[in-house]
């Protein structure tokens, strides 16, 4: 079966927020949101789930469950139990959950910068102190871990939140990282607390590994949070699950709602089911077509502004594009809204001083749509 991500879909009028929040002749390539059509699995079963007039409060089913412990097994050869699944509304809601479960005001917690913002913000959202250990690019092209930073900067905190893939950058961590992650915490008796949206959207034929897939010890610090979301384009459906085998371990998550992570939707309920049980061609299809406009990205802004600094992105759909050679009299976001009509994601978002000169851009639209936008920036550019 074939699919067509170059069909060009009018999404304005629709409440989409990353087509209604700048001005009409702006194009959006900002916030984490592709625009293509989801699979059709998806749209056939809420179709289906239509038929019944009746839309109450959605709890999971026995199927959906099965289906995730399958889909662990299948691709990561990661065996839990269907009880070691708890739905959230969301990843954001998972981890912010989690650090009001398991830490105390003034408790630390460390992250690796740059990062995207609601990891960012977070643990100020619970008075926890932030230790960022910043992630620097390698002379090959990617993000290399510095173990002994990274076990420099974890002592003393109480847990890790760590993001793989990592947004902004697009790192795959490899087994070896991971494993070498994952001692460190055990040695330092850190909870790990992983988001792990993107791991389907990975390129080069790289593997994604849940850290807490390493053993069985290390699955019992840790509570990973997935969801179908970023993958098949749903994520308005706000759905999302934790992976957590510790039965203290989830108890404890799970009395943390605190009235404020709710139920989760119907319909993203009907959606991930669809998603995992159907939907894999159109992933794998999805993701070549993305692995594409990553490297016609990456040519495009090598050939026509090789002063924009690039790491090839291993994953996700975002690029994280270092400006600062070009020495604009403002922010690179400010400058390219302005003067090419694009919206990007700003450098702050994803570090308070370090990272003014980045910004961060979605090439998950049409080829057409990213031509045109790469276009726009380097005239933009020629202009000044």
């Amino acid at each position: 079966m074939s699919f067509d991500f170059d069909a060009v879909i009018d999404r304005r009028g629709t409440g989409s927020n990353k087509w209604t929040r700048y001005a009409p002749d702006v194009l959006p390539m900002w916030v984490a949101d592709m625009d293509f059509a989801v699979a059709p699995s998806i749209t056939e079963a809420l179709r289906a789930r239509l038929d019944h007039p009746v839309l109450g409060y959605a709890t999971a089913k026995d199927s959906l469950r099965a289906q995730i412990v399958s889909e662990m097994r299948v691709r990561y050869d990661w065996r839990i139990e269907t009880s070691d699944i708890v739905f959230l509304p969301g990843v954001e809601p998972g981890f912010n959950m989690a650090m009001k479960a398991f830490m105390q005001p003034g408790d630390t917690i460390a992250i690796q910068t740059p990062i995207y913002r609601p990891i960012l913000r977070a643990p100020g959202h619970w008075d926890l102190r932030r230790r960022d250990i910043v992630l620097s690019p390698g002379a090959q092209g990617d993000w290399p871990l510095d173990v002994d930073a990274f076990a420099a900067g974890l002592h003393g905190c109480g847990a890790f939140l760590l993001c793989n893939p990592h947004n902004p950058t697009g790192k795959v961590y490899t087994r070896a990282e991971l494993t070498q992650i994952a001692q460190i915490c055990a040695r330092e008796d850190v909870l790990i607390i992983s988001d792990e949206i993107h791991g389907d959207l990975v390129f080069d034929g790289r593997a994604h590994t849940p850290i807490a897939s390493l053993s069985p010890e290390i699955a019992h610090r840790t509570i990973t949070l997935m969801a179908a979301s970023k993958t098949y384009n749903i994520a308005g459906l706000k759905t999302a699950f934790a992976i957590i085998t510790d039965p203290a371990l989830r108890s404890r998550f799970e009395a943390h709602r605190l009235g404020m992570v709710d139920s989760v939707n119907l319909f993203g309920l009907v959606a991930t089911e669809a998603a995992l049980a159907g939907g894999g061609a159109w992933r794998d299809a999805l993701v070549r077509y993305l692995q594409g406009n990553r490297d016609f990205m990456v040519e495009t802004l090598r050939r026509t502004i090789p002063e924009i600094g690039i790491h090839a992105p291993q994953s996700t759909f975002l690029a994280w594009l270092d400006c600062s050679k070009l020495h604009l009299p403002e922010s690179p976001q400010a400058f390219f809204l302005r003067e090419a009509k694009v919206a990007l994601s700003a450098g702050d978002e994803f570090h308070e001083t370090d990272t003014a000169s980045f910004v961060r851009l979605n090439f998950g639209c049409t080829r057409a749509t990213l031509a045109q936008g790469l276009e726009q920036i380097h005239q933009s550019l020629v202009r000044r």
